[in-house]
């Protein structure tokens, strides 16, 4: 058995490592449960916000035809009591369709606040997959630390005491640069 093999701190690792492998597939399936929820959630908002900006165009619009109809009967020399009935028969539609307008948005920004419910599931989705990984970053940085300092660099593979018959000769080096070409 190797020194690094039998190291509490590489079996630690091995451990940490091998419970973040089973816990995995399950923290993507989470992951990716939080991400349709989100998905979800923005395209109903913005299916409600452009439904509440059809709306409130309506109601600008027939606030704007109705105050310009005012302001011209206003102004106007033979304000008969007809003609004042019907315009404020017009103000009284107007009332109404302003306070639908303003029950609909009401009701539309109730729907948005419930889309927005997946944000506490969400962040305990992600809380435990958070509880999955972290426990295994700490092994798993020792771990390849633990590899890098095994690796010896290329100065230290070359370094050292060579053996004459070990030892390149000069003329196996010129071969070898003859063969490269130089």
């Amino acid at each position: 058995m190797s020194q690094a093999e039998s190291s509490p701190s590489v079996a630690g690792a091995h451990q940490a490592l091998h419970k973040l492998s089973q816990e995995l597939p399950d923290a993507c399936e989470r992951l990716d449960y939080v991400k349709r929820m989100t998905d979800q959630a923005a395209s109903k908002v913005l299916t409600l916000v452009d439904s509440a900006q059809d709306d409130a165009d309506a109601v600008r619009r027939q606030g704007s035809e109705l105050s310009e109809s005012l302001q011209r009967l206003a102004v106007a020399p033979d304000l008969s009591v007809e003609r004042a009935r019907a315009m404020m028969r017009l103000c009284a539609a107007y009332a109404a369709s302003a306070a639908g307008f303003a029950e609909r948005v009401k009701g539309l920004q109730t729907e948005i606040m419930m889309a927005q419910d997946f944000q506490d599931l969400s962040g305990q989705v992600i809380n435990k997959v958070l509880g999955m990984l972290r426990p295994a970053e700490a092994p798993l940085q020792e771990l390849l630390a633990q590899f890098e300092a095994a690796e010896p660099t290329v100065e230290e593979q070359l370094a050292g005491v060579q053996t004459p018959d070990k030892a390149l000769q000069q003329d196996d080096v010129d071969a070898l640069l003859a063969e490269m070409g130089f």
